[in-house]
């Protein structure tokens, strides 16, 4: 008897099915994944992250250990909150843990994954990397910019001279300064100044850049829920598509007048700031990927995103736990006397000398660490780690603020005690997997030379230069929000009053 044609295509049609699944059932057995909680049909373990994700992350850690695997709607993810599994990540099997997950915020605001942060590993990322260690942030150029960073701190300290005995929100004076520091690093001029040749506001340019750092760290639903992303049902990608327009129209713009300036120069042509760098390394012919004017506006946009909020966030925790700790306070005032005295600010080169300053800034970053979970990594194979299989694409979190609570590595973790690093050569320069506030290995930030000389520099004379008061009857919230930073949920208002001779706060430098 012989049987229709379509019959034995579809006979044929479903035993190949059956056959692929009968793989994966049997690649699924072999499969030994991290432990973690049980996953619900669609949303996965979404249901178990609250509004701050290290801190539900954390707790979730405590249940099923410091490698744990969940789910985020459809996707797999895994996540190390120990020492041991940081290194596991981020030293042992970094090539394979490099990748980056594919969000709606990379594709929609940084072109198309074109930026440092976000760019596929590979060789147009090797490239912008080769870019940053050897052009951007090497020791001669960030030393180059040393004047700009002492010029905006003694504005800052000028400013708020002239604010003595008032409460004033310091995020906002913080913001300015790093903002300034780096619009001129990076831009060639201060981009707050509103001047007629500013394209943006200077209110705006800081809400376009809190912005950027918000929708880059939101668990936006259709990240993890691929066939829900038309609904956008927090309304994210439309706000990331506003935020893009408007961040390429200012772009545009500042390219615009570089190469102008390019062009008037001619022969006679000098570098003076970043983006002239990126300008003139896309030039070179002897680069192995040829870089676009799109790559160096994703470029010059990932430099005053990190550089601005890394360093701001950093010194309004600072001064907030030293708020809280009035006897950490005298002791940081006692050192500064000790070792610069009243007749002059803190300088660069000082800050060796300074240990308990330098040990304030290291406590802050263990407790407050400006990423808590750095920035997501993806698999791009499988990994074994400590017999259980970690399979290719999926999405790695290193949870730092986990390990700076880790009560085996600290003694009262939750506490601010600087002197637990008084003494020690731990550092943060992604050796120390303890202290991990820039990440560690390839794809540690590029940046954390400039953005740890802002910081220590900034700290050291906002402590010299005054006594910060809370106002009259003002609690101190020490609550945290959510992004791509996790910055004070409440900004800090504070009440600078001088202690260092009047003339030293109208010197320009």
């Amino acid at each position: 008897m012989e049987f229709p044609s379509y019959l034995v295509y579809a006979a044929a049609w479903f035993a190949a099915i059956a056959l692929l699944l009968k793989g994966f059932h049997l690649r699924r057995n072999k499969l030994n994944p991290p432990p973690g909680p049980k996953a619900w049909p669609i949303i996965g373990n979404l249901n178990l992250i609250g509004a701050l994700p290290h801190r539900s992350l954390h707790h979730l850690s405590q249940k099923y250990g410091p490698l744990m695997q969940l789910k985020f709607g459809s996707h797999r993810v895994v996540v190390a909150s120990s020492v041991d599994m940081a290194k596991e990540f981020l030293k042992t099997h970094d090539v394979s843990f490099s990748g980056r997950p594919k969000t709606a915020a990379g594709k929609i605001t940084t072109y198309n994954y074109s930026d440092i942060t976000w760019s596929q590993y590979g060789p147009y990322w090797r490239q912008a990397r080769k870019m940053c260690l050897v052009e951007l942030f090497s020791v001669r150029r960030v030393e180059s910019y040393e004047y700009i960073r002492i010029e905006e701190t003694r504005l800052l300290s000028k400013a708020l001279y002239e604010s003595k005995g008032v409460a004033v929100n310091l995020k906002n004076h913080l913001a300015d300064v790093s903002l300034n520091v780096i619009s001129r690093i990076v831009l060639g001029r201060r981009y707050l100044d509103g001047d007629e040749n500013s394209i943006v506001t200077p209110n705006e340019f800081k809400e376009m850049l809190e912005e950027l750092f918000l929708l880059n760290g939101v668990l936006n639903i259709g990240d993890s829920i691929p066939w829900l992303g038309f609904l956008d049902l927090q309304g994210y990608v439309k706000r990331m598509k506003v935020l893009a327009k408007k961040f390429d129209r200012f772009l545009e713009h500042v390219l615009d007048e570089h190469l102008s300036n390019k062009e008037v120069a001619g022969k006679d042509f000098v570098a003076k700031d970043m983006v002239d760098v990126l300008l003139q390394f896309a030039d070179d012919p002897s680069n192995d990927v040829k870089l676009t004017r799109t790559s160096v506006k994703a470029f010059t946009q990932d430099l005053m995103a990190a550089g601005t909020e890394s360093s701001a966030v950093t010194i309004e925790w600072a001064i907030s736990e030293l708020l809280k700790t009035p006897e950490i306070f005298a002791k940081a005032t006692e050192e500064l006397d000790r070792v610069i005295g009243r007749e002059r600010w803190v300088e660069e080169k000082d800050i060796h000398s300074l240990p308990y300053i330098e040990a304030i800034v290291k406590e802050t970053m263990r407790m407050h660490p400006v990423a808590p979970l750095l920035v997501p990594r993806r698999t791009r194979e499988d990994v074994n780690i400590n017999g259980y299989t970690i399979q290719s694409e999926t999405n790695a979190f290193v949870n730092v603020w986990a390990i700076g609570r880790d009560p085996t590595l600290w003694e009262e973790p939750e506490q601010f005690r600087p002197e637990r690093f008084v003494g020690k050569t731990m550092d943060v320069k992604g050796h120390d997997f303890e202290l991990l506030p820039f990440g560690a290995g390839r794809r540690m930030c590029p940046g954390y030379s400039l953005a740890i000389k802002i910081i220590q520099s900034s700290l050291a004379n906002l402590l010299h230069g005054f006594v910060w008061k809370l106002p009259a009857g003002a609690d101190l919230n020490m609550e945290e929000v959510w992004g791509l930073s996790t910055p004070r949920k409440i900004p800090l208002v504070a009440v600078p009053e001088p202690r260092l001779p009047s003339h030293l706060y109208n010197d320009k430098c």
